[in-house]
């Protein structure tokens, strides 16, 4: 009986529950309705979990880099992501890459979603699916103003520019014998025009209107809407969950006039910085420093694990070389060969994105830049340490083996050490290597010393003084380097 009254009394108090409800929908207002179907429809696809976003952060307003502040990613985009998060009960992760790898990087999981002034083209909706239209843009062409450009039609045999992976990239490719120069960041597209090496450049417009009043040379012109009107909306990897709850999100966001506010505040309300003129001024760095010099740990780190597991497994490559058995002399030499014959930079881009895709795992930018670095290292690291075992005197091996010495014995406490005192400087050359070759990883996201000068540049509008801050980083840390070098050099001389 106790069990009957349970259950009646636990449906009678179910429909209490559904008459509340039922009389809540009907009394709320429609925004505050659209907001709990947004929690609904979140309610599997969130619960608390942090959600990460992939973005390009060089297109203000939309998202950039706050390089004087901290560097945080700021802008239009990054607001409407956090109230979105907030909304469905989600953490939120931002996450910084090039345009052009935005696409891969939902593909293969690296990111959750991507908003990045993306617009809705029939060629990515076959690879990814986007939510509802959250803004509507239109094209401009910027040009120098003493040459001002007005229409497309003027940029027939033109050089013009354009981002790359952009829809402006097709309005640029449409222009009658134009040559098309694509890079990867609209504020290199903007000193490419100030260079004179290209004439104008395909731009939306409210990214156009920051330039032009940071940039006071250049001028644009607004192209006619009816061809070049662009919807942008938030991407998401094929059948993802997310969709529906998002689009939920942003009518709540039409609805109570928030969306509306976060793009006044962000249009035609932000401070410009004004573009600085004469051939180097380095007070366009003020505020700027401390953000670069902190790549310098960035950059040293990444150079410390990557000479590491290069020279340990470089090592063990040497010695398989030098085994007497074949499987063990054919798996290095294929090893060296594959590393030594394709570009770093394809390893490290088929690291980072293949990982997650044939693993699962979602290995972080850092740890795929060591891995790549260090593994391409210890190819050719294999045939310097191969060489310096090698150049041992045989009389070494030979008077160990009389004695009875063993042959792990001989080879860590005999021939070794004396063959990387023969191959110092061979070692030095590649730890200078790969503390240059470094910069590559900025193409993957990481904040090291060549992707924060980058920032600096986006948010200054002047390369030169951010380059040159950097290269005299990489100098010195170079000269830190070898003078080390030398003075271990020293030492071992006087062991002699």
């Amino acid at each position: 009986m106790n069990n009957i009254t349970n259950i009646r009394a636990g449906r009678v108090l179910v429909a209490l529950l559904l008459l509340l409800a039922a009389f809540g929908a009907v009394s709320m207002t429609p925004a505050a309705a659209t907001a709990g179907t947004a929690a609904a429809a979140a309610g599997d696809v969130c619960q608390g979990k942090t959600l990460v976003m992939g973005t390009s952060p060089d297109y203000p307003p939309y998202e950039n880099t706050d390089a004087k502040n901290g560097g945080a990613i700021i802008g239009l985009d990054i607001d409407i992501a956090k109230s979105i998060a907030a909304k469905l009960g989600c953490k939120l992760e931002i996450t910084g890459m090039d345009f052009n790898g935005l696409i891969a990087a939902l593909q293969t999981g690296r990111v959750d979603f991507v908003m990045s002034g993306m617009s809705v083209t029939e060629e990515r909706k076959k690879s990814v699916d986007f939510s509802d239209t959250y803004y509507v843009a239109r094209n401009t062409i910027v040009s120098a103003k003493e040459n001002a450009y007005q229409s497309l039609d003027q940029l027939a045999g033109k050089r013009v520019g354009a981002q790359l992976g952009s829809t402006q990239e097709s309005v640029a490719a449409a222009i009658d014998g134009a040559a098309v120069k694509k890079l990867n960041k609209v504020t290199d597209l903007i000193q490419e025009i100030k260079s004179n090496r290209i004439d104008a450049a395909i731009i939306e417009d409210a990214v156009a209107l920051d330039n032009i009043e940071t940039n006071p040379d250049l001028s644009f012109a607004m192209l006619p809407a009816g061809a070049t009107e662009e919807g942008y909306a938030i991407a998401f990897p094929k059948g993802s969950s997310l969709t529906p709850a998002f689009n939920e999100a942003l009518k709540d966001m039409d609805a109570s006039g928030e969306k509306q506010r976060i793009i006044d505040a962000w249009f035609g309300k932000h401070d410009a910085v004004q573009a600085k003129s004469g051939l180097i001024d380095f007070s366009s760095l003020d505020g700027y420093t401390g953000f670069i010099l902190r790549g310098t740990l960035v950059t040293l780190l990444f150079t410390l694990v990557s000479a590491l597991l290069g020279f340990i497994w470089g090592t063990i490559l040497s010695l398989f070389k030098l085994s007497t058995v074949k499987p063990l002399q054919w798996f290095a030499t294929v090893y060296t060969s594959v590393f030594r014959g394709t570009p770093l930079l394809l390893q490290l881009v088929l690291i980072y994105y293949a990982t997650p895709q044939l693993t699962g795992y979602d290995i972080p930018a850092l740890l795929a830049a060591g891995l790549a670095f260090g593994l391409n290292s210890a190819a050719y690291l294999s045939e310097t340490i191969r060489g310096g075992i090698m150049a041992v005197d045989r009389g070494q091996r030979e008077a160990a083996m009389a004695l009875g010495i063993p042959y792990r014995t001989m080879m860590v406490s005999i021939i070794f050490p004396q063959a990387v005192k023969n191959i110092l400087p061979a070692l030095v050359n590649e730890c200078v290597a790969l503390i240059k070759e470094s910069s590559l990883v900025s193409v993957i996201g990481v904040a090291d010393l060549l992707r924060r000068a980058s920032e600096v540049q986006a948010a200054t509008y002047r390369a030169l003084e951010s380059l040159l801050f950097v290269g005299a980083i990489y100098y010195v840390l170079v000269l830190v380097l070898t003078s080390l070098a030398r003075l271990l050099e020293r030492r071992l001389r006087r062991s002699d």
